[in-house]
C-alpha cells in the first residue's frame, strides 16, 4: 500500500513538473507565431496541459483498464469545468469573448453528447470512431489558427522589437517534459491501480478522482497564473481546449491505437454531470459575456457535491 502511495505521489510530482515544463516550452513557440491568447489557451496551452491526461489514458487503454482511461477523462472534464474555471472565475471574473459562446462551448456540448451517447448504447469506443474524433480535432484546431489569423489586427508592428523566444529552449522544454510525463503517467497508472485492488475500489472511481484531479492539476496551475497576470482569455480557453482534446483525442487517438471496450453503465450518472456543468457554464457566459465570482462559488460547489457523491457510490 505505502509503495502504490509513493508511486502515486511521484506520479502526480512528474505530471505537474512535466505539464508545466511543456506549457512554458509550447507558449514560447506559439508566441513566435502572433497568435492571440484565446487561440494559444485553445490550442497549445490546452493541448499542453492535457498531454497528461493523454498518456494516462492511453497507457490505461493498453493495459486494458479501460475504467480509469474513461474515468480519467470524464473527471478531468469535470474538474477542468467545475473545480479550475470555478477557482479562476472565484479569483477574477472571466470576460468571454463571442467566438467561445457561439463555436467553442456549443462544439464541447455537442461532443460531450455524443460520447455519452455511444458509450451508453455500445460500451465500446471503436478504432473508427477513434480516427473520426482525431480528424475532427485537426479540423477544429485547423479553423482556430486560420480563424485567428486573418482576424487578428496586425501586430507585427508592434512585436518587431519584442525579443522572440529561444527556439531551441522551447523545444528542450517541450522533449523535457514528454519524459516526465510518460514516467509520470506509468507511476501514477501503477499506483492507482494497485490501491484500488487494495482497498476493493472499483477503477472507475480511482479514475474519477485521484487520477482525474492528478492530472488536471497542470490546467488549473495554468489557468489560475493566466487569471493573475490577466490573460483570462487564456484561462478559459484551457479548460475548454482541454475537454475538447480530452474527448477528440486523449480517447479518439487512444481508441484509434488501442479499441476501448466493457465500458461500465455506472459511468451514465458521470457522463450526466459532465453535460449538466458544460450547458451550466454556456449558460452562465451567455447571461452577461462573463463568468463572475458568484458562478464561480457556484461551479466549487456542484464539483464539491459530485465529489461526496462519488464518494458515496
Amino acid at each position: 500500500m505505502y509503495i502504490s502511495i509513493l508511486y502515486c505521489l511521484i506520479g502526480l510530482i512528474l505530471l505537474v513538473v512535466g505539464g508545466d515544463w511543456l506549457i512554458r516550452g509550447s507558449v514560447n513557440i506559439a508566441q513566435r507565431l502572433h497568435l492571440t491568447p484565446m487561440v494559444i489557451g485553445l490550442t497549445v496551452v490546452s493541448f499542453g496541459t492535457s498531454a497528461p491526461e493523454f498518456i494516462v489514458s492511453l497507457q490505461s487503454a493498453l493495459d486494458g483498464n479501460s475504467g480509469i482511461a474513461l474515468g480519467n477523462v470524464i473527471g478531468s472534464n469535470i474538474a477542468n469545468i467545475a473545480l479550475i474555471l470555478g477557482a479562476t472565475a472565484l479569483l477574477r471574473p472571466i470576460p468571454v469573448q463571442g467566438n467561445t459562446l457561439k463555436i467553442d462551448a456549443p462544439l464541447l456540448l455537442i461532443c460531450s453528447v455524443i460520447l455519452a451517447v455511444l458509450c451508453y448504447f455500445t460500451q465500446s469506443i471503436t478504432r473508427i470512431e477513434g480516427i473520426v474524433g482525431v480528424v475532427v480535432l485537426i479540423a477544429y484546431t485547423t479553423f482556430l489558427v486560420w480563424h485567428s489569423r486573418h482576424t487578428i489586427e496586425k501586430t507585427e508592428e508592434n512585436t518587431e522589437d519584442t525579443p522572440k523566444p529561444s527556439l531551441l529552449k522551447a523545444v528542450a522544454f517541450i522533449i523535457i517534459s514528454v519524459i516526465g510525463l510518460k514516467y509520470g503517467a506509468e507511476f501514477l497508472v501503477d499506483g492507482a491501480s494497485d490501491i484500488a485492488r487494495s482497498l476493493g475500489v472499483s477503477d472507475r472511481v480511482i479514475g474519477l478522482t485521484v487520477v482525474a484531479i492528478g492530472t488536471s492539476l497542470p490546467e488549473l496551475f495554468a489557468s489560475v497564473i493566466a487569471a493573475r497576470k490577466g490573460n483570462v482569455d487564456m484561462a478559459v480557453g484551457n479548460a475548454i481546449g482541454s475537454n475538447l482534446f480530452n474527448i477528440l483525442c486523449v480517447l479518439a487517438a487512444s481508441a484509434a491505437i488501442s479499441p476501448i471496450g466493457n465500458i461500465d453503465p455506472a459511468f451514465s450518472s458521470d457522463f450526466l454531470w459532465m453535460i449538466a456543468l458544460t450547458l451550466l457554464i454556456w449558460l452562465q457566459m451567455r447571461t452577461d459575456y462573463r463568468l463572475t465570482r458568484i458562478e464561480g462559488l457556484v461551479l466549487l460547489m456542484c464539483y464539491t457535491v459530485y465529489l461526496t457523491l462519488t464518494a458515496i457510490r
